[in-house]
């Protein structure tokens, strides 16, 4: 019927059309309208008119379906994506540190490798989910968990959206258990399943000594089986080099790791902002470790470049802000280049 009436409404031209009142045509009175009054049914029905034909579609289609939702727990942000979990964030205070593990894929593949402890053992226990910190810091060597990283708040800033955000404050820890600096970081998750994060170092107890490093700054431990010296693993950087030999130690706006897991493709590619106060360098490694740093300089170029040695005054802040985004398929067909510059525009 509603697409009849479509059809009939655009030939109801003539001013001498009137409605039909008899039974016979009562069925049809919406048919034959007057010229006047085609304009007000006309626009009363365009919604149902377009429905007949599929040309409208509402907020229950797929694109409107897209969406990530934060779920705060008592130590724990869950975070799923489409209603399929994505991830959880862990901030416990019995924790070396916060992070976020495991990550999945859309169809629950995990991407990130299992917590090294009684349940898996494995090397370099400190590489945990994804998680920010780094060594040198007044000789603390937070990266190799020597120093704790004790987070003191979580705040839902967009419990839902795309992206749905949340804030953290976590205090870096000095011997005397105070902090020697603050950092507070927004983080971002998009239905793309791009994270982005906005760092924030505030120097608390007064002047903050970060010297050169390799171990830092911003990491992934990704899945054991995508591990390049496993024979699978691809590492491509944006200015086209290959493998961890040639982008270990390198500066280039992003770096994409793709390998198997479990018979499917994926891969992580992490994102350095170019506003950073230093352009940051990869510490890209065969066996599966993906961190990014601009606190390395000599480390990353085998005593080329001038080791770091950066003082931060008390109370001032530095600023970081880095991307990861977890994909099927390898940089180019997940299109790596393009979801850098929806990184870029992450506010």
């Amino acid at each position: 019927m509603v697409g009849l009436l479509a059809v009939r409404l655009l030939d109801c031209n003539s001013p001498s059309d009137t409605m039909h009142s008899s039974a016979k045509n009562r069925g049809s009175f919406l048919f034959k309208i007057s010229t006047k009054e085609l304009l007000v049914t006309h626009f009363r029905f365009v919604p149902l008119i377009l429905m007949a034909f599929g040309l409208l579609t509402f907020s229950t289609s797929s694109h409107a379906a897209d969406g990530v939702k934060l779920t705060r727990n008592a130590d724990t942000v869950a975070v799923s994506v489409n209603g399929q979990d994505f991830s959880t964030y862990h901030f416990a205070k019995t924790l070396p540190k916060p992070f976020f593990s495991p990550v999945k894929a859309a169809d629950g593949t995990q991407l990130t490798r299992p917590i090294v402890g009684e349940d898996y053992k494995g090397d370099h226990p400190h590489h945990k989910g994804i998680w920010v910190s780094v060594d040198e810091v007044n000789d603390i060597k937070f990266w190799a968990e020597k120093g704790k990283i004790e987070n003191r708040g979580v705040d839902l800033i967009s419990a839902e959206g795309n992206p749905a955000k949340f804030k953290v404050e976590n205090h870096w820890l000095g011997e005397d258990g105070n902090a020697v600096l603050v950092e507070t970081t927004i983080i971002s998750i998009f239905a793309n399943r791009m994270l982005a994060y906005d760092i924030s170092f505030r120097m608390t107890s007064g002047d903050v000594h970060f010297k050169d490093t390799k171990e830092g700054l911003f990491g992934v431990r990704i899945a054991e089986s995508m591990r390049e010296d496993k024979g699978a693993g691809i590492v491509t950087n944006a200015d086209g080099k290959k493998a961890t030999k040639e982008c270990w130690g390198q500066r280039s706006a992003w770096v994409d790791y793709t390998g198997p897991v479990d018979g499917k493709t994926v891969g992580i590619a992490v994102f350095d902002h170019p506003q950073n106060f230093r352009p940051s360098r990869y510490h890209v490694r065969n066996y599966g470790l993906f961190s990014v740093s601009p606190f390395g300089e000599a480390a990353y170029t085998n005593g080329q470049e001038k080791p770091v040695s950066d003082v931060f005054k008390k109370d001032s802040v530095v600023r970081l802000r880095y991307g990861i985004y977890f994909h099927s398929g390898d940089a180019a067909a997940s299109n790596v280049a393009h979801v850098y510059q929806q990184f870029l525009k992450a506010e």
